[in-house]
């Protein structure tokens, strides 16, 4: 059994949380929302009342949080992880972010003997509640393996992506990927209503022809066609449109860091910034479905 720090939970991190438990693992948590730490807290986890305590004797800490601001409001000051944590605890930052900011964690972890990954994870909110997360992971893969037992404990996939930072590098690509599959996958489907097609043959045919892709197959953004996916349940985050939004933002900082002109990056970015300035930042991302009448 191993004793883990968790920060951050959140639609993710509660579910990653409670697979954690189901493992048998020790886990101590901390977040903002006392509600979010109630949940975790029936099923065994003890609470902390800031990020300090939860840095004290364990044997890794993972931080699964909204942005870089707040993965660096944890990590600095006196109360954060650098200051409180153990050189032998093992860090592992999960949340989706810049990667100046994975960088400088990096660079500030070897400073002061932390081992550190970032670890990003794809999945999705199913994939938190069902365990089957994809991590891509970027550090020191001489001890690569010594994680790959706390992750198969809330996902599927561990791929070892490269060095520091590599992680954050492979999920702003996957992201970007994922943005422009739906809403082509959106326009698609929208032009086969339009048609007069019929939406489930339409997905039939697509789901076999050179048409699929993950955001056809596994999470449709047509309402009625596929039960359990946001779509057929009023668009309720899954993920919402404006973390989407903020992944491409971090695709196009990444772009401009290596000179690399992406125009559908740019189309795709104009799309849901309109999707969220229309009103849908919380809204799943998919329902950029609903933008195309």
């Amino acid at each position: 059994m191993s004793k883990i720090g968790f920060i951050g939970l959140g639609n993710m991190g509660t579910p990653m949380v409670l697979n954690l438990l189901k493992h048998q693992q020790q886990v101590i948590v901390f977040d903002i929302d006392p509600k979010n730490l109630k949940v975790v807290e029936k099923e065994g986890a003890m609470v902390a009342d800031k990020v300090a305590a939860v840095c004290k004797d364990v044997d890794y800490i993972i931080t699964m949080l909204p942005a870089g601001e707040h993965v660096k409001q944890v990590y600095y000051g006196a109360q954060g992880i650098f200051a409180n944590a153990k050189p032998t605890t093992i860090l592992l930052e999960c949340s989706t972010i810049d990667i100046e900011t994975s960088k400088a964690l990096h660079n500030d972890a070897k400073k002061q003997s932390f081992t550190l990954f970032d670890a990003p994870v794809s999945g999705g909110t199913a994939g938190a509640k069902q365990g089957t997360l994809t991590f891509m992971v970027g550090g020191d893969e001489s001890i690569f393996n010594k994680i790959t037992t706390i992750l198969n404990y809330m996902g599927k996939n561990i791929f070892y992506a490269g060095e520091a930072t590599a992680g954050q590098a492979a999920k702003i690509c996957n992201n970007l990927m994922l943005a422009v599959h739906m809403i082509g996958t959106a326009e698609g489907l929208s032009l086969g209503k339009q048609l007069g097609l019929d939406m489930q043959k339409l997905y039939d045919i697509c789901n076999h022809a050179s048409g699929q892709n993950w955001s056809l197959s596994n999470y449709c953004p047509m309402p009625g066609i596929m039960p359990n996916v946001p779509s057929s349940n009023d668009f309720k985050p899954g993920f919402m449109g404006k973390m989407m939004l903020k992944d491409l933002k971090l695709a196009e900082d990444a772009a401009g860091s290596v000179d690399l002109d992406l125009p559908m990056l740019q189309k795709a970015l104009a799309l849901y910034q309109q999707f969220c300035d229309d009103g849908h930042s919380e809204m799943d991302f998919s329902g950029i479905v609903m933008s195309l009448k």
